[in-house]
């Protein structure tokens, strides 16, 4: 942070998750597009992003003309399998399908958004002695329904993508019209929100990465103090046994939750 500013001042923060729509508002943010340059960028890393994630984040971060910071609060992979085992690990619920003894259906409540991404960030923040927060999230138009408040007084959201009226089409377009790589869609590599579209990718075109997710939903299958079993794909079937047809929707996706903090 090479830039001296007014203690009042509301300092502009890119939340920056490596896909599409946060690298495109990066990018164009170091054009000066949404006005004034962001003051730097900050990837918070779970630790369990796919390869491509990480590829494309040191591919910005050699670009990008202000700094990308990258924090984290441990690894949620390895955090969840030792809690499972009893092995002391910590366990911030992923939202999981839960099958109740009983039989009935239901999903764990979500607390990694919190624990692995809100949470290391707005504590490097603080480090950094920043008191007033503009936060830019890379969240487009057609993604409107994302848009949530900080709830926070020092931390102001922003979405300058979707006050610019562009859509995740239009970032991908913007993309490739320079000549960019086309952004991976950011999440953990098991995260229960993905669609089957994505399972699918997964285990057709990132095997080893599959492999990794089909050995954490077997795993996290019995976890302690939940009476049921938990699963990461929405049939309540094993990974590796899932019907993964893209025509299902009944798989949810996860465009409507993580506060636009996954999947941009």
């Amino acid at each position: 942070m090479g830039r001296s500013h007014h203690p009042a001042a509301r300092v502009p923060v890119i939340s920056l998750g490596a896909g599409v729509q946060s690298s495109a508002l990066a990018l164009m943010a170091a054009e000066g597009r949404f006005g004034a340059s962001p003051e730097l960028a900050v990837f918070a890393d779970t630790g369990w992003e796919p390869s491509a994630v990480y590829a494309q984040l040191d591919w910005l971060t050699e670009r990008l003309p202000y700094p990308v910071e990258r924090v984290s609060a441990g690894n949620i992979r390895d955090d969840a399998v030792a809690a499972a085992d009893g092995h002391g690990g910590r366990f911030a619920s992923m939202a999981m399908h839960l099958l109740n003894r009983d039989g009935t259906k239901g999903q764990l409540r979500r607390q990694c958004t919190k624990e692995y991404k809100l949470s290391p960030i707005r504590r490097r923040l603080r480090a950094l002695g920043l008191n007033h927060v503009e936060m830019w999230l890379g969240i487009s138009l057609d993604e409107w329904q994302r848009m949530k408040p900080s709830g926070l007084r020092w931390i102001e959201n922003r979405w300058p993508l979707i006050e610019s009226k562009l859509t995740r089409a239009d970032c991908k377009a913007w993309l490739a019209e320079r000549g960019m790589p086309e952004p991976p869609k950011s999440a953990c590599i098991g995260c229960p929100y993905m669609d089957n579209s994505r399972w699918l990718d997964l285990r057709e075109n990132r095997p080893s990465e599959w492999v990794d997710a089909v050995a954490v939903d077997h795993a996290l299958r019995h976890l302690p103090r939940i009476d049921g079993e938990v699963f990461l794909h929405a049939s309540l079937t094993p990974l590796d046994d899932a019907v993964l047809d893209p025509s299902d929707v009944g798989q949810l996706d996860f465009d409507g939750e993580c506060e636009g903090m996954c999947g941009t």
